[in-house]
């Protein structure tokens, strides 16, 4: 009964400020619904997580009290990245990230690290890079089990290879491809857990709930890689995905990846609601309740696989403030539980609902 009390009432005062000024493109303030039933973490039986950003932990405290409060597992949003750590070929740099796994070790927190490789977020000594395969690959290792050792024993799992996957299911011609062949993520996997042997190692990408191709390779790949006994774990499904995705496509996401046997991470969760890119975009409470609506049909489809298989659900930041979304679309959005001011959307209660 409490539950249901909590996300009513978070849904009628929602309701109730949107409707004083529906025409505005920026969320309205939420009053916040108070009690010890209501802290996110605390209601679902599998971890609740958000990536964070440093910069914001350290200078903004409304931010770091909702991260205390909600969430019991962190992701580094960038400051694990190869460029982050590592924009030196000569050395290393992890005064971000160590703030990160600091403030999670003061708050009781686990910290999924994020990433080990990508195609992406590369320094210029490494696009730039002109060694032979030799040199190439004691670049991939050296990075890959400095970074590795460096946190273990913090860390318990890591994002190990992003992205391999184009859309269509066709293997990105990455720099790493292009230098070390397409059967160097099976050594990425095998580099971390050489430098960490309790650590979890996932492959992550996104688009596995819009692309029946994409997703089919991804599965071809974990399954080759777990059937030659390279140490692989688990999965990471973005889900950067949208109000009006099919609630059948997430589903065959979901379902494909627990049929694995490996654990699943829904590992980078937004749900954008101008999916047309509008400039003057307005949030109404019709869209509110819709985006709601699939956050809790993501929770509760994911909360059925079986439960030795639920690593947990990440959001991608906090509030819609601090999403990558309106920048990498160019129009606003606001596809978080928390609105810019970590007040609880709708969507906070449509996860609860969910995990019910």
């Amino acid at each position: 009964m409490k539950r249901t009390l909590a996300y009513c009432l978070i849904l009628t005062l929602y309701f109730y400020s949107c409707s004083r000024d529906d025409s505005s493109t920026s969320p309205p303030v939420i009053p916040v619904v108070t009690g010890p039933d209501t802290t996110l973490y605390k209601m679902l039986p599998f971890p609740m997580g958000a990536a964070v950003s440093a910069s914001l932990l350290k200078t903004n405290a409304k931010y770091s009290d909702v991260v205390k409060k909600e969430f019991n597992s962190i992701t580094a949003e960038n400051a694990m990245k190869f460029a982050a750590v590592h924009a030196s070929e000569s050395s290393f740099n992890f005064t971000d990230a160590d703030n990160i796994v600091s403030f999670a070790q003061a708050n009781g927190q686990r910290v999924h690290g994020h990433v080990l490789n990508w195609h992406q977020s590369l320094p210029s000594w490494v696009t730039n890079f002109s060694g032979d395969s030799t040199a190439w690959e004691n670049l991939l290792k050296t990075h890959i089990q400095t970074v590795v050792t460096h946190f273990k024993g913090k860390i318990v799992s890591w994002d190990v290879v992003n992205e391999l996957f184009e859309d269509d299911g066709q293997i990105r011609n990455s720099i790493w491809v292009q230098k070390l062949g397409a059967d160097y993520i099976a050594r990425c996997f095998i580099y971390a857990h050489e430098a960490d042997k309790d650590a979890l190692l996932f492959y992550n990408d996104y688009g596995q709930e819009y692309s029946a191709a994409k997703r089919t390779s991804i599965i071809n790949l974990v399954m080759a890689l777990k059937n030659r006994g390279i140490p692989i774990h688990g999965i990471g499904l973005q889900f950067h995905t949208s109000y009006n995705q099919s609630d059948a496509n997430i589903s065959a996401a979901i379902s494909t990846a627990a049929a694995t046997g490996l654990k699943v991470h829904i590992s980078e969760l937004d749900v954008r609601v101008n999916v047309n890119k509008q400039p003057a975009f307005v949030f109404t409470t019709t869209l509110a309740e819709q985006q709601a609506a699939k956050y809790k049909f993501i929770v509760k489809t994911y909360k059925a696989i079986p439960a030795s298989q639920q690593y947990g659900i990440t959001t991608w930041n906090v509030g819609d403030a601090d999403s990558w979304i309106p920048a990498w679309q160019n129009a606003p959005d606001f596809p978080l539980p928390f609105d810019g001011n970590y007040f609880r959307k709708p969507a906070y209660a449509g996860i609860i609902e969910g995990a019910k």
